[in-house]
């Protein structure tokens, strides 16, 4: 039965792939109808002799299409905001961390991601600082930092207020 289940589970992926391309592809077709009058090309005139490396004429017809034009044109928009989309992305990534470890740092980190977008990167290095880091750990060893201070210090002044009164009692 599990066999059954991760085969229709496989077959269920690559449909949803194909259905995402296709949908993709069409977009992109319509941008291209919808784009292809902006892309008029000026330069169809031009004698292909005066050139050495001409390529064929198939080749040259698609490259005369305004509606190729179009969907080259849809095709940058559409890579251009993806790549807009992936540098938010990594740009959230603090904050993204925060949220995940249920940190009580959230608004912190957002506000240090927002600086670090309009102000100066540092402000989101900062970020990415507190996102990461472990703080119950950081908290456990000021702690036990300051306890053991506390108790060395303890046995520095009774050895100090035992010297001060050796010295007074010689005196």
């Amino acid at each position: 039965m599990n066999i059954l289940r991760n085969i229709a589970r496989i077959i269920w992926t690559i449909i949803m792939v194909l259905v995402k391309f296709l949908a993709f592809m069409a977009v992109m077709l319509g941008g291209a109808y919808i784009m292809a009058p902006m892309g008029t090309i000026n330069s169809k005139d031009i004698d292909m002799s005066l050139f050495t490396n001409t390529p064929n004429p198939t080749m040259m017809t698609i490259f005369n299409s305004e509606y190729f034009s179009g969907y080259l044109f849809s095709v940058t928009i559409a890579v251009v905001v993806f790549v807009i989309y992936l540098l938010w992305e990594i740009h959230e990534v603090a904050v993204h961390k925060a949220k995940e470890k249920k940190s009580t740092h959230i608004q912190l980190v957002f506000a240090l991601s927002l600086c670090g977008l309009f102000l100066h990167k540092a402000w989101w290095v900062l970020a990415i600082i507190i996102a990461f880091a472990n703080w119950k750990h950081i908290g456990a060893s000021l702690s036990e930092v300051i306890r053991n201070g506390n108790s060395k210090l303890d046995l520095k002044d009774t050895s100090i207020l035992e010297q001060s009164n050796n010295k007074e009692e010689e005196a």
